[in-house]
């Protein structure tokens, strides 16, 4: 008997054209899906749905219509900034393969007819769109001077100086396959590089692997120091503390019983991904994860009745992977106990966001049932984690550094 009340997940958009970011302000260029790209997200929602909602899975939603979609349980956001238009065509698949097409999606008129949704009983699930120009919570980066800021400190620090000059043979090899394009770590060129390699056979032929696979860590190093910060509450985490918010409202929305929401999916790009990694320390026991994160990939907030529980799946091949957290539950009993508010994504002191950001999950607790309730007030815990019932609300010690990029498969996420 499956003890998950709900979910809810992250997903990376799927494959798409070249785009480029702004290496100074990351503003963005165009770029549309591919075909690729919308069947590794629909193959995501196929794995998701078996996953959720197949009765033989160990992580089956029990309470949860799984046939025809109940959308007052099953809630969309997409971010519409950027890649917008890709990962709306990325949620879109995603729910194709999560909510296929079934003949029971009809409707009986009142003269007798029987009328069958297309394509054989497509579902059409809502898809909210965040707009960064009134919601901040999945692009908080762009027209952000203090982000800005940051970058230049990245840029000018002696590890990313130290990292660009021992990068110097390989920009040297790769210029005369990036056609005029800046050769900098600073530009990270791996975007245009691994999207002809992807997409084009006559420059896949010409370029040698060992040059993408140089690119792809480069890349990973470049990403992973601008969206990550020595400190848990630092600039440099914005993506994943403004997401955090989300994450903390929909699971206390999921443990109530007053409300339908049981599965809900935040379709984004990948930067909110390296943030929340660092930010809850899972980068220390899985160094693997400190760069981009492969297209289609998923990151679970799971609801069980006693704990949450916390899977990553790095893109469309293997299954989730529950990630262990490193510290004791201490944080997390202090935040049952003490409460929460919203203020510190935005303005918390440094010591209270670095205690609250190790407890932030454990504020959706008590649970559904008032005895368990009773019992969860003391005592909050994660899969596999010990468990603690004495407040702790010292400041937590972080030392998180972007670590310059490593060519071997251990220190790099697959391609």
């Amino acid at each position: 008997m499956t003890n998950v009340l709900g979910v809810l997940i992250i997903a990376r958009n799927g494959d798409r054209t070249e785009y480029y970011q702004d290496p100074v302000t990351y503003e963005s260029s165009y770029t549309e899906s591919t075909a690729l790209g919308v069947v590794q997200s629909h193959q995501l929602g196929s794995f998701l749905r078996s996953t959720y909602m197949s009765s033989s899975s160990p992580s089956y939603i029990a309470n949860m219509k799984t046939d025809l979609v109940d959308t007052h349980e099953v809630h969309v956001h997409a971010k519409a900034g950027g890649e917008g238009d890709v990962i709306f065509d990325s949620a879109v698949a995603l729910l194709q393969g999560l909510f296929p097409p079934n003949p029971a999606n009809k409707i009986v008129l009142a003269n007798e007819t029987t009328v069958v949704a297309p394509l054989g009983g497509y579902q059409y699930v809502p898809i909210q769109t965040v707009d960064p120009g009134n919601d901040r919570s999945l692009e908080p980066w762009i027209d952000c001077p203090a982000f800005v800021q940051h970058i230049s400190n990245v840029y000018s620090s002696s590890e990313f100086k130290a990292t660009a000059k021992a990068a110097g043979p390989f920009f040297g090899a790769v210029r005369d396959y990036v056609f005029g394009r800046p050769t900098t770590l600073e530009n990270a060129i791996y975007d245009y590089i691994s999207t002809g390699y992807s997409h084009n056979k006559t420059y896949a032929h010409r370029l040698l692997p060992t040059l993408v696979e140089q690119a792809r860590g480069f890349a990973d190093y470049h990403e992973n120091a601008i969206f990550s910060d020595k400190h848990v509450g630092g600039i440099g985490n914005l993506a994943g503390r403004t997401i955090l918010h989300t994450v903390l409202n929909s699971l206390q929305r999921i443990a109530f019983n007053g409300d339908p929401l049981q599965f809900l999916l935040v379709e984004t790009s990948y930067q909110p991904f390296i943030s929340l990694f660092h930010m809850l320390e899972m980068i220390k026991e899985n160094p693997e994860l400190a760069g981009i994160p492969n297209y289609a990939s998923a990151l679970a907030f799971e609801l069980h009745r006693d704990f949450v529980r916390i899977k990553f799946k790095n893109g469309t091949r293997g299954d989730f992977r529950d990630l262990p957290r490193s510290r004791p539950q201490k944080q997390w009993a202090a935040a049952c106990s003490s409460g929460l508010t919203d203020d510190w994504v935005h303005n918390g002191s440094q010591n209270a966001i670095s205690s609250t950001v190790f407890a932030i999950l454990a504020a959706c607790f008590p649970l559904r049932h008032s005895a368990r309730a009773k019992a969860q007030s003391t005592r909050i815990r994660l899969a596999e984690d010990e468990v603690t019932s004495t407040p702790d609300y010292g400041t937590l010690s972080n030392n998180i550094v972007a670590q310059p990029a490593s060519m071997s498969e251990k220190q790099r996420l697959p391609l």
